[in-house]
């Protein structure tokens, strides 16, 4: 049967469903236990958080359920652990920012010592935390911190956008892979070429990826429903990850806001910009979005933009201005139906397995 995949036995999932982790603080406990609950594995995006925050989070969800879970980061991609920027062209940047936060009554921000917490302390936090499985994008970690999660056996699981990252975390030791098209919502996760230069779909990168690489192979990106989850196992993949169905859940730390936009109209005009965060990532297309590319050469590199846009972002969602949050969303979400992530998990198996009928595991 379809729940039965290699994905699914190693992980002790009752089916291969992996909720995609959120940055940005839209992670929750909430959603990870309520899908971890529901047989598929729950995942958190830790790469806000530092060391105690990390612990934390990790002893909120094994409070909840026994089931396992996932935390994932971001590896440090170029200098983004620790950004140089001299104080003239932090200002430079912000001031772009001007016109938007004095519309939400704020200031310009005092530049920080740090724009987020060091890589090498988050990693030490997750290690400790011990999850089933340490998931992570924006490249590979080292060889002395793979070698450490095989001797805690906690599962690894690489994100790629292309065939040629699918091989190089395959090469690194790397236990599974995410097969990440760029119909995706969120950051497009590319680490050996540009993103703008990686954008491949799902329907042509799985079954490459999947035919380049012998460890499991999970499919991402523009799946939304059971049709979705037919079509990734048919073109090879052990597994899928879904995200924008999930973050439209009320258990995710989502504005509801964002939420409700996930819903309406506007979820069919997407668009990829480097505007919110300083890396190239899917939303829905808005006024900051629209209005800042034209001064795309002039935005901050990543984390400086994504530091810089955090308090406006937060602010306009406490004003309920869609107009200048960051609306993460993939190209599927006017698939979506189900407002609540255990009745989405239940749909998505029963219309599974209603679909698959008496397909064998492609294990």
């Amino acid at each position: 049967m379809w729940k039965n995949t290699e994905v699914a036995r190693r992980l002790g999932l009752a089916v291969p469903i992996i909720q995609g982790p959120f940055g940005g603080a839209i992670s929750s406990v909430d959603l990870v236990v309520a899908v971890c609950e529901s047989g598929g594995l729950g995942s958190f995006g830790v790469h806000h958080l530092d060391a105690n925050g990390i612990g934390d989070v990790a002893s909120r969800i094994r409070a909840r359920t026994s089931g396992p879970f996932a935390l994932n980061l971001w590896i440090p991609l170029d200098d983004a652990d620790d950004p140089r920027i001299d104080d003239a062209a932090f200002a430079r940047n912000a001031q772009l920012l001007q016109p938007y936060l004095s519309e939400l009554g704020l200031q310009i921000p005092q530049r920080p010592k740090r724009f987020a917490p060091p890589y090498a302390e988050q990693i030490e936090a997750v290690l400790a935390a011990r999850p089933a499985v340490f998931s992570f994008v924006f490249g590979v970690p080292s060889q002395s911190v793979l070698k450490r999660c095989r001797a805690l056996d906690i599962v690894t699981l690489g994100a790629a956008t292309t065939v040629d990252e699918a091989i190089a975390l395959e090469q690194a030791g790397v236990d599974m892979i995410v097969a990440t098209g760029f119909e995706a919502g969120g950051h497009r996760v590319s680490f050996l070429r540009a993103a703008e230069e990686s954008l491949t779909g799902t329907f042509s990168l799985v079954p490459q990826v999947a035919d380049a690489v012998r460890i499991p192979v999970v499919a991402a990106g523009g799946i939304a429903d059971a049709r979705g989850i037919a079509a990734a196992l048919a073109l090879g993949a052990q597994g899928v990850q879904i995200g924008t169905a999930f973050l439209a859940c009320t258990e995710s730390n989502a504005d509801a806001t964002h939420r409700e936009m996930l819903f309406s109209p506007d979820a069919r005009y997407t668009g990829l910009t480097r505007v919110f965060s300083g890396r190239l990532a899917r939303g829905i297309r808005n006024r900051l979005m629209n209005q800042l590319q034209a001064h795309a050469a002039h935005i901050a590199p990543y984390p400086i933009q994504n530091w810089l846009t955090g308090m406006m972002k937060k602010a306009a969602a406490g004003q309920e201005r869609s107009d200048l949050m960051s609306l993460w969303c993939g190209q599927s979400a006017p698939l979506l139906t189900h407002r609540d992530a255990r009745s989405l998990m239940a749909a998505l198996v029963k219309e599974t397995s209603l679909l698959t009928g008496g397909w064998a595991s492609n294990s």
